[in-house]
């Protein structure tokens, strides 16, 4: 998996919201605003040292203004049904994200019963999660303080139901669990999450 394509997560409803966020492909063309295109010069960064024979060791930091910038410009490529997504660094590895998620479609694609909290949600919703992202050694997890759905608090299970869904792919066919540790991409050791900015460290 790529940095473009694992997906904050986060950085946005995913097992970090930081992940899915570093994760928005590029749809080839260029951010509009400075600070996006900045954003998008350390992924390319990132990803070109991952492709060397042997990794440079680099530290890259990525502001949380570039990082918003870049998802609310014309660079990047969201998931289908995920809009309007908003990322704050938080410090001390803790990472707060929020975004507009079209709920039916995730229903829809689910195996969830009856009985889910996902079967009596419907439309597009405003939807946020608060969790401290820890990583080592090329692998990270991502624990779960509260979500809102809506302005409500929702369970666990919910936000799983969301992650599976948004993380599934040829690797991942039934997405990843929340508590989950998965490794992070392109040859990354570690992303340390400090307040209003992430350091990538390969």
């Amino acid at each position: 998996m790529t940095l473009r394509r694992t997906v904050l997560p986060a950085l946005c409803v995913t097992t970090a919201w930081l992940t899915l966020v570093l994760g928005a492909g590029a749809a080839g063309r260029t951010p509009s605003s400075p600070q996006a295109q900045q954003f998008q010069q350390k992924l390319r960064s990132i990803e070109e040292n991952a492709g060397r024979t042997t990794v440079r060791p680099q530290r890259v930091t990525l502001l949380e203004s570039e990082l918003n910038a870049f998802l609310g410009g014309p660079g990047a490529t969201l998931p289908a049904g995920i809009l309007n997504p908003k990322v704050t660094l938080l410090g001390s590895g803790q990472v707060s994200g929020t975004a507009i998620v079209d709920l039916d479609a995730v229903r829809k694609s689910s195996q969830s019963s009856a009985f889910s909290p996902m079967a009596y949600l419907s439309g597009k919703l405003p939807v946020s999660v608060t969790g401290v992202l820890t990583s080592h050694d090329g692998q990270a997890q991502f624990a779960l303080q509260s979500a809102q759905v809506n302005g409500l608090s929702v369970p666990k299970v919910l936000i799983n139901e969301l992650v599976a869904y948004y993380l599934r792919s040829a690797d991942l066919p039934s997405g990843l669990s929340l508590d989950s540790p998965f490794p992070l991409p392109d040859r990354i050791k570690q992303i340390d999450v400090q307040r209003g900015q992430a350091i990538i460290i390969q």
